[in-house]
């Protein structure tokens, strides 16, 4: 039977453990250059600047035991959740982006393969005939009533006539499909042929990473026949589906801000996370609504929800927090240059401090918390991203265990492209690495 002294000296122990196998992890290589990204359902949709797999892979492997808890407060596409469960744990993952919470459900989401390839390729001969067989009146009636004055003027600039007809006979059929997870998949496809890493049904280049643009000159961007890549699609989907494999882990993924999460505490075995970048220099809205008006959402809506995401540049009634003396520095210096910049980096860092209290409050003790992050450069200054949020980690009640570094291979990240070749651009300079911060929650830690 443990005395008070020996409990202390096993959660210490304990502690002393979790901080060496991080410090062993965090100088191990990070990059993963050269090894594949697309395994299992990782590939059904593009998603800027997603982490490698094998990333979140390796800490929950040697951080957490089978059915253990992960957690990923800001999941992005849910890379961090499907390897949870396909080690085995629960993954838990939270997202305010409508598009980030629909990938990942699919992505985690258990299909009948045969029936829903069935059901994919019947909507495609009801499009077609809709579209070749008279019927083309009805779909421009649906079309006229899809979208408010300011979303239209936003589809008409993005999308041809053309794909606009074939996009809602599509998506009219679609809708139709009762089961949900199968709807689900088949609107996540949908997407899929409009936020792609090349190409896609709209009129923009580049939409997976974020920066979309339209070519008024030259040569105009070709035309894509949407059913055909919709079929295309619907199939590669199903294929890696199938990889995901029967023998997983739980998961649960729903709408959360990552500031409060509707968990209760000291529940959590492991957080995985990677936030945004400071002041919207990945906007993930910018390429999202593209889908998303389809699905519904207006123009004005997806702006008001952009200003909500964390690393927003939004600072008007804004409730700023204290920063800790180090990070308060950098914001001052950056004062000085810009107070613009500045106040959206204050901003930065105070909901970051509301997330990483959060962090805290949910962890078990003796656990970890694992921040992937990257910098930015203001006004030719770096906002020190890794070392700020070390100390907004330390005095919200963390223990730092260690700080790492990863080279990005910038073809995979999926970062905004560069300008033409342009290669030293600030959008280049600061997005060449990335840091991995880790922390420890004390074993008696409330």
């Amino acid at each position: 039977m443990y005395t008070a002294n020996t409990l202390v000296e096993h959660s210490t122990r304990k502690s002393i453990n979790a901080r060496e196998t991080l410090r062993k992890l965090l100088k191990t290589d990070l990059g993963f250059h050269g090894q594949g990204s697309s395994e299992m359902s990782h590939d059904i949709h593009a998603f800027p600047a997603k982490f490698p797999p094998q990333l979140p892979r390796i800490f929950i492997s040697n951080l957490t035991q089978p059915r253990e808890k992960v957690l990923d407060p800001m999941m992005g596409s849910g890379t961090c959740v499907l390897e949870a469960i396909a080690e085995g744990r629960s993954g838990i993952g939270f997202d305010i982006d409508p598009l980030a919470v629909m990938l990942t459900k699919v992505k985690v989401s258990s299909i009948n393969p045969v029936n829903t390839l069935s059901s994919g390729l019947e909507i495609v001969e009801r499009a077609e005939y809709a579209l070749n067989n008279g019927t083309a009146a009805s779909l421009e009636i649906d079309l006229a009533k899809k979208f408010d004055s300011k979303t239209r003027t936003f589809v008409d600039y993005w999308f041809s006539r053309q794909t606009q007809i074939e996009l809602i006979a599509l998506l009219r059929e679609i809708e139709k499909i009762k089961t949900r997870n199968i709807r689900e998949f088949l609107l996540l496809a949908f997407s899929a042929i409009i936020i792609t890493k090349s190409g896609g049904v709209s009129l923009a280049w580049d939409l997976a990473h974020t920066r979309p643009h339209k070519l008024n000159q030259g040569i105009p961007k070709s035309y894509r026949p949407t059913l055909k890549e919709f079929k295309k699609r619907l199939q590669k989907n199903i294929s890696s589906l199938c990889e995901v494999g029967s023998d997983l882990g739980k998961a649960f993924v729903n709408f959360g801000n990552a500031e409060t999460l509707p968990l209760k505490s000291n529940s959590m075995d492991l957080l995985f996370t990677s936030p945004p970048y400071a002041s919207n220099a990945i906007d993930y809205m910018r390429a999202h609504k593209f889908s998303l008006v389809w699905f519904g959402n207006h123009i004005d809506s997806l702006s008001e929800l952009r200003s909500k995401y964390i690393g927003g540049e939004k600072v008007t009634n804004y409730q700023f927090l204290e920063l800790p003396p180090e990070t308060k520095k950098i914001v001052s210096k950056i004062s000085k240059l810009d107070k613009k910049k500045s106040l959206a980096l204050h901003r930065y860092y105070s909901e970051m401090q509301k997330v990483l209290t959060e962090a805290f409050r949910v962890l078990k003790p003796g656990k970890t918390a694992i921040f992937v992050v990257g910098t930015s450069t203001m006004r030719g200054v770096d906002s020190e991203t890794q070392n700020c949020l070390g100390e907004i980690g330390s005095i919200v009640g963390f223990d730092l265990a260690g700080i790492g570094v990863r080279k990005l291979d910038r073809d995979k990240r999926m970062m905004p492209a560069r300008s033409g070749n342009k290669r030293n651009s600030l959008i280049e300079e600061r997005m060449h690495e990335e840091y991995i911060v880790a922390f420890v929650k004390p074993e008696w830690g409330k």
